[in-house]
């Protein structure tokens, strides 16, 4: 995959995509600008076509904390479609037939935290946001993986940038924040629940490897190599050698 150098304005890249829209706010793409433009276009169209929730009285402590406005709230569920029609990159890359999209990997986890065993000191339901918001930029930026060779630090920025275009989009507000702090909490590694919450994404990685070698006969031992050694929690050991224990012997 090539990359940029000059990052683009999201009013450049392309008109309005939606019939309500007005011109778009002025929003950089990453510098790896050729994974994004489609999913940038609905972004800014979205956006210009929000308004801003009506804020609370000053001096009004008691009153409840404003929801986002319908506009914001659907237009940010109109972008959300994104997660469902992006396919994982590694499996479409690797030639799966019928690949799952980011929203199937994050529901599964969703339904993960939500079987799972009550943990000292963790927050199931926190697990369960935590899980259906950890690849949510992945609506704008798209499915980066090792492959592509995007260094780290630039992967954790595109994704920043993104997450706070679609909080922006949803009005702001404390169900943004809440979004934008479980991201970040998990992007950081920053809690036992971020720990638990990677090793399902492992989990549901490898379970799901497990699927597509049994139904198309594929050899994909290279998902379960890059996730050996790297389960961070008992629940995550202990279901990597469940799944690891089901797959024919090589």
């Amino acid at each position: 995959m090539g990359g940029g150098s000059r990052a683009l304005s999201l009013s450049s890249l392309c008109a309005t995509t939606l019939a309500a829209a007005r011109a778009p706010a002025p929003f950089l793409a990453p510098a790896h600008a050729h994974r994004a433009p489609p999913l940038l276009r609905l972004a800014a169209a979205m956006s210009s076509s929000s308004s801003n929730p009506t804020p609370a009285a000053s001096g009004d402590a008691a009153a409840p904390a404003p929801a986002p406005a319908p506009s914001n709230a659907i237009d940010f569920l109109t972008l959300c479609y994104r997660l469902k029609t992006t396919k994982r990159a590694g499996w479409v890359k690797r030639g799966v037939q019928g690949p799952e999209s980011v929203a199937d990997h994050m529901y599964r986890m969703g339904v993960m935290a939500l079987v799972a065993a009550d943990l000292p000191g963790v927050d199931r339901d926190r697990c369960v946001k935590m899980a259906i918001v950890h690849d949510i930029a992945e609506a704008i930026v798209g499915d980066i993986t090792p492959s592509d060779n995007v260094p780290k630090e630039e992967k954790s920025r595109m994704e920043k940038e993104a997450l706070d275009h679609m909080c922006e989009l949803l009005g702001g507000g404390p169900r943004a924040q809440e979004i934008r702090e479980l991201w970040t909490e998990y992007e950081n590694n920053a809690s036992l629940e971020a720990k638990v919450v990677k090793d399902f994404d492992k989990i549901e990685m490898i379970l799901q490897a497990l699927e597509y070698e049994k139904e198309q006969g594929r050899d994909l031992e290279e998902f379960f190599q890059s996730t050996a050694g790297k389960f961070q929690t008992d629940i995550g050991k202990a279901w990597a050698a469940e799944i690891a224990s089901r797959r024919k012997p090589k």
